[in-house]
Parts: structure tokens; sequence; C-alpha cells
């Protein structure tokens, strides 16, 4: 992450050195709020970068010995079946024609979406009350 780090700060010293010049000798108010946004937020982004590097070290990716097996973990949970993907997008899809022919069909696509974004959250909570 050190060599991402100091790329970042690479680009954000480029917006940096761009920012003032534009700032000075241009009529554009947007276009300076624009470039220095940029330079911030590459800014945060070396910054991260460089706290993640300090406080993990160095990966195993960034090492020539590194081997694969270093880097991978437990894989996570994935359900076999779930009806919750088919009714989200479902909803989602009603929801978009409902913007184009009428609010009546909207508010349908709302309750449909909200049902299946309901039912991604909840369909593993167990409850022993």
């Amino acid at each position: 992450m050190k060599l991402e780090a100091i790329l970042f700060a690479g680009v954000a010293l480029f917006f940096a050195c761009v920012t003032v010049p534009y700032a000075l000798y241009g009529d554009d108010p947007a276009g300076t709020a624009a470039v220095l946004i940029a330079t911030l937020m590459a800014s945060l982004v070396s910054f991260f970068l460089m706290v993640q590097y300090k406080r993990r070290g160095v990966r195993p990716e960034d090492r020539r010995d590194g081997e694969i097996h270093e880097r991978g973990g437990p894989l996570d949970f994935f359900p076999a079946r779930s009806p919750y993907p088919a009714l989200t997008a479902l909803g989602v899809a009603t929801l978009g024609t409902g913007t184009v022919l009428g609010l009546w069909l909207a508010l349908i696509g709302v309750g449909v979406t909200g049902a299946g974004v309901f039912g991604f959250v909840f369909q593993y909570a167990r409850t022993d009350h």
C-alpha cells in the first residue's frame, strides 16, 4: 500500500500545482473548486493508504516471495436460494417503469422494492424471544 500512497500523493501534488495557476488566471470559480476538490480527494486517499500501510505493514502481494494462500482467508456465507434478489429487481424495474407511466405504479414499485430489501436484511435473522 505504500506504493499506492506515493502514487496518490503524486496525483495530489499535481492537482495542487494546477490549482494555483488555475485559480489565479482562470475566470471559472467552479473549475477552481473542482480542481481543489480533486486535490483534497487524492490527498485523502493517499493519507488513508499510508495509515493502512503503517497499521498493517507489507502485504503478501507486495513481496516477491508472497504466496497466494497468505492472502486468502475463509470465504463468507453464501445462501443457496433466496427469492429476495428477484423480488428486489422486480420492484426496481416496476419503480422505474412507474416513473414513466404514473405515480400509482411507482408506489407499487416502492412497496415491492421495500419488501425485497426488508427480506434481504432479515432473511437470516434469528430471534430467541
